[in-house]
Parts: structure tokens; C-alpha cells; sequence
């Protein structure tokens, strides 16, 4: 095996397809809705939701970074923990400490950029597809995490303060990633770039359509469980997993 061989059968995080971007709009809903769900509906604050995410996030990541190889269930469980976490902080932030939307997207905005810089001047990438040893895995959780967080300050933004309503930030999110997707098609823009600003984009999506899903009907939501979407949604990214897990399986099969 060469050392590039090496290097590629390494990498820790999953391989950027289609399906990659679906389980994370759906993991990304159902961290609006699962934080809700602890924060609002069992009344335990963001505070308090927060530390408990956090807890849970910082586990999985212990075994995320110690495991040797890929194994999807874990990278997309602590996916799932850090946009939770993202979840209750970015509401601590805007709501009980009164930053407000627009300040707490400002200060996240500039957090995702230093962990972008700090990783490309200490590691020369910020590639997903050179994420292969522990130092590199602790850039590329800390960007995710930023940028979940990001992510719920930004869509509750665009939903609340600038009046779009979720529908309309729906709309918004969903024309911005397929004007990325667009660029990757038919321009020679860095492919780094244009996954993380699609990375970013989808966690305000996934927010909206979260709270969509769970928020009354007359702030224009649909009012359902909190509980119940959270499970329907992560029933929808266990599928995703297997069926991801069994198409690499099969192109292992075939090379």
C-alpha cells in the first residue's frame, strides 16, 4: 500500500456524496428539534440543556478521535451531539444573555473564520479529506461545532429578526446551497470552500425546518411533538447511515 493509500483508508469522516448532505440536513433538524425538546419542552433551560449536550458531545469525540478508522454510526452520533449542543448554546447566547441574533451570529461568523485560519496555518488544509490524525480531527470538530452553532444563531436570525418567517428561510438556505451546488457543477471554485460554506448553510437550514416542524401554528410552524418529529427524523438518519455504510461497502467490493 502506498503512502497515499494509506493516507486515504485513514480518513476518519465520510466520503462527500449526495447522501452525505442529506443525513446532515437531518441531523442538523433534528438538533433543533431534539434541544428543543430538552431546553423547552421538559422546561430545563438552555443553560442546563447545554451542559448535558455538551457532556454527551465530548464523550462521543473521545471515541471519535481515539477510533483508528471510520465507523459511520460513531462520526454521525457525534454530529448529531454537536449540532444539539449548537443548538441549546447558540440560544444561551442570543436569548439569556441578550446578545440578540444578529451579535451572536457576528461573534459565531467570526469564531468558524479563526478555526478555518488557525487550522490552514498550522496544518497548510482545511480539506475534509485530509482529516486523518488526531490533530486535524480536533480542527475539523472544532469548525463543525462553531458552525452549528453558527448555523442556529443564522437561521433564527433570517426566521425572526429579518421577518422571512420559516418558509421563507427555508426558501432562502435551500437557493443558497444550490447556488453553491451550481458553482461546483460549472466553476473551478476552491472545492474546499464551497464544502465548508455548504456545511455551514445547511445547519441554518436544518434549523428552520426544525422549528417549522415544532413551533406553534400561529408563529407559522406546525405544531407537532417535539419528540415525535426527533424520532421520525432520526429513524430518517439511521437509513441514511445504513445505506451509505452498504453502498461503500459494495464499491469496496467492486475495486
Amino acid at each position: 500500500m502506498t503512502q497515499l493509500e494509506l493516507q486515504q483508508h485513514l480518513i476518519k469522516v465520510p466520503a462527500i456524496t449526495a447522501l452525505f448532505w442529506l443525513t446532515k440536513i437531518f441531523a442538523t433538524t433534528f438538533g433543533e428539534t431534539g434541544g428543543d425538546a430538552l431546553s423547552m419542552s421538559l422546561n430545563l433551560g438552555y443553560l442546563l440543556s447545554t451542559c448535558i449536550f455538551a457532556a454527551l458531545f465530548i464523550l462521543l469525540l473521545f471515541f471519535q478521535i481515539r477510533a483508528k478508522a471510520y465507523h459511520p454510526y460513531l462520526y454521525w452520533f457525534t454530529i448529531i451531539a454537536s449540532t444539539t449542543v449548537g443548538t441549546t448554546l447558540a440560544d444561551f447566547v442570543d436569548r439569556s444573555l441578550g446578545i440578540g441574533y444578529a451579535g451572536g451570529t457576528s461573534i459565531l461568523l467570526a469564531l468558524v473564520c479563526l478555526s478555518l485560519f488557525t487550522w490552514y496555518k498550522v496544518e497548510g488544509s482545511i480539506s475534509p479529506h485530509t482529516v486523518n490524525y488526531p490533530r486535524a480531527e480536533i480542527f475539523y470538530w472544532l469548525t463543525i461545532t462553531f458552525s452549528q452553532t453558527l448555523g442556529t444563531a443564522l437561521g433564527d436570525w433570517s426566521a425572526d429578526s429579518m421577518g422571512l418567517g420559516y418558509s421563507g428561510g427555508i426558501a432562502v438556505f435551500v437557493t443558497l446551497i444550490l447556488v453553491i451546488l451550481l458553482l461546483y457543477l460549472f466553476s473551478s471554485i476552491s472545492r474546499t470552500f464551497l464544502f465548508w460554506s455548504a456545511f455551514v448553510l445547511t445547519r441554518p437550514l436544518g434549523a428552520v425546518v426544525g422549528d417549522f416542524l415544532d413551533k406553534p401554528i400561529a408563529s407559522g410552524g406546525l405544531d407537532l411533538s417535539r419528540f415525535a418529529a426527533s424520532g421520525v427524523i432520526l429513524i430518517a438518519i439511521l437509513l441514511c447511515i445504513r445505506f451509505s455504510h452498504q453502498s461503500a461497502a459494495k464499491m469496496d467490493l467492486k475495486i
